[in-house]
């Protein structure tokens, strides 16, 4: 972790704002690619601030954003879907077969 990222605290989960769809969870990303490692960092103005190691070239970062959502959300790839935003750093991703507070609480445990 570098100067600039602010350390993850407990309290700053409950400012990730999740928008409650039908079967599912809608929320705010925020990556950084090309980072020295692939991470959640916590959570930034009601985003999800994520760094990943892939460059944002031919959907490189966007495959790898989707791979490591599914892993600490605990879906399938094929649940979680970039609805907005695809070729830029500020996204609204959508996951589907999960609640709001099991996303919250995935997401916070998977936070480095």
């Amino acid at each position: 972790m570098t100067n600039s990222e602010p350390p993850v605290r407990a309290g700053q989960w409950s400012a990730l704002t999740l928008d409650e769809r039908a079967g599912g969870v809608r929320f705010s990303v925020h990556v950084r690619p090309r980072s020295s490692r692939s991470a959640i960092l916590g959570v930034r103005e009601g985003a999800l601030d994520v760094a990943l190691t892939s460059p944002p070239v031919d959907g490189a970062a966007n495959s790898e954003l989707v791979a490591l959502l599914a892993r600490a959300l605990e879906v399938r790839k094929g649940s979680v879907s970039i609805v907005v935003g695809a070729s830029s750093r500020g996204k609204v991703v959508e996951v589907n077969g999960i609640l709001p507070d099991d996303a919250r609480a995935r997401l916070s445990g998977a936070a480095r």
